[in-house]
């Protein structure tokens, strides 16, 4: 009976993680990388943020950011000035 216990949760364990491993793939694959500036605004018109407390060093901006963090660091390549927004208007 113990071996069987063993057995049972030793699966329901090995599903259980497998099902998180899935769901974190598809969640990261979601996030979309942008050629460009260009092509991000047309999204995100104020460009995107890595938090909600990121302050833009290049002053005065049109539009307030989107905040989200893995979508910043797939874009981080659009931030010159490194200043935690990637292509801020």
């Amino acid at each position: 009976m113990k071996k069987y216990l063993r057995l049972c949760l030793s699966a329901g364990l090995l599903l259980a993680l497998a099902i998180g491993t899935v769901s974190t793939a598809s969640a990261e694959s979601k996030v979309k990388t942008y050629k460009n500036c260009t092509e991000l605004n047309k999204v995100y018109k104020g460009g995107v943020a890595i938090s909600s407390s990121t302050k833009n060093k290049g002053g005065k901006t049109k539009y307030k950011p989107f905040v989200s963090k893995a979508l910043y660091e797939a874009n981080k390549k659009s931030d010159r000035d490194k200043d935690g927004i990637a292509c801020e208007k």
